[in-house]
């Protein structure tokens, strides 16, 4: 007796492979995580300006996603390393900086102990942080085996199984010890038991 795989109501998984990069798609990345560090930076400062000028001022000014995107397009337009940079990531990271401020003025909210809270994002700091770079869907593809990211970077994972379903993003990170990969996020496939 064969099953069918179904997705609905399964979720989403996580497929990682292990990148092998050129030397100029190494730098490419690099360059990129440098833009995007930027502009996470620059989101930190905003919300602390913004938090600063309420506590000051009295008023109810908002630093959400939309004042952080009227940002960056500013930002870009008038920065040309900026623009130079593909706008996914940098558009993908402001909305990551959104969940994590959210979740934090959540737990202040619901007045949990200091030890349970999420904290106020942080600046990332070019010697700490780890290069972790977002794409979604109109930020990169699948061709030839190779993977293609937005602003021209091609990198080969190392394919150890397929992909079940066509990914719907896709991180690209380096970790501690240097070595770069590609997380893929598919949905997830569950089979119907007997």
């Amino acid at each position: 007796m064969t099953t069918d795989a179904t997705t609905q109501g399964a979720g989403y998984c996580r497929y990682t492979y292990r990148v092998r990069l050129s030397a100029s798609a190494r730098t490419a990345l690099e360059a990129e995580w440098d833009r995007a560090r930027w502009v996470w930076n620059e989101c930190v400062a905003k919300s602390k300006a913004v938090h600063a000028h309420n506590r000051a001022s009295g008023e109810r000014t908002t630093c959400g996603p939309v004042q952080l995107a009227a940002m960056l397009t500013e930002a870009r337009s008038r920065s040309p390393w900026l623009a130079d940079g593909a706008c996914v990531p940098q558009q993908q990271l402001i909305r990551d900086f959104g969940k994590s401020r959210a979740k934090a003025l959540k737990d202040i909210k619901a007045r949990l102990p200091m030890r349970q809270r999420a904290g106020m994002p942080r600046y990332k700091k070019k010697r700490e942080a780890l290069p972790t770079l977002e794409y979604t869907k109109r930020g990169f593809r699948l061709k030839d085996g190779r993977l293609h990211l937005a602003g021209q970077i091609v990198v080969r994972p190392v394919w150890s199984r397929e992909l079940p379903e066509p990914p719907s993003s896709v991180r690209v990170y380096r970790d501690a010890v240097g070595h770069w990969w590609a997380s893929f996020v598919v949905p997830a496939q569950s089979e119907k038991l007997p």
